[in-house]
């Protein structure tokens, strides 16, 4: 059972809204950890512990797709049959283009520990606007619009992973 089939049948979500309580998803998750972790199962038969680690591992897969708003806008957008290949640019707009590669250049050149955090400060607040503008286009059934706009949030999750790995000392 792959864990975008569990999501539903583990307990974290039966409506398929972008919007989160990421309190309540983490208690919750707290509390299926607690039914199926694998610490619990240690004197159980094979069997019991077999199942164990595998929904274990279906509620950690579910927990960290619905944390995070690209994955849990791309298991949304995957229920309703509409998927965003990797690589595919997802005809974006020349202006758009020149943005990430501007912060890419920018990122490229960052000598120090202040150009970094403006990189990053700029990162996180269109990560936040893209954010909340896909889940205006949840709330509207405008699933082209949130294919578009999820497009745009992995062009920025790409960055933010150079951040780190720029960030890591040699």
């Amino acid at each position: 059972m792959a864990a975008h089939q569990a999501l539903p049948s583990l307990g974290f979500s039966s409506n398929r809204s972008f919007r989160v309580d990421t309190v309540k998803l983490q208690h919750r998750y707290q509390q299926l950890q607690r039914l199926v972790h694998p610490d619990f199962f240690s004197q159980r038969s094979q069997n019991e512990k077999d199942f164990s680690e595998k929904h274990s591992t279906l509620v950690n897969e579910a927990y960290k797709t619905l944390l995070a708003p690209l994955s849990r806008g791309l298991y949304l957008l995957k229920l309703r049959g509409i998927e965003i290949p990797e690589g595919t640019d997802y005809e974006m707009d020349s202006q758009f283009l020149t943005e990430i590669m501007e912060i890419n250049e920018k990122l490229a050149e960052a000598q120090g520990e202040i150009a970094m955090k403006e990189i990053e400060s700029i990162v996180r607040a269109k990560q936040k606007e893209l954010t909340d503008d896909v889940s205006r286009a949840f709330e509207r059934d405008n699933f082209e619009k949130a294919k578009e706009l999820l497009t745009k949030m992995r062009y920025f999750s790409n960055i933010e992973e150079k951040i780190k790995l720029k960030k890591i000392p040699l």
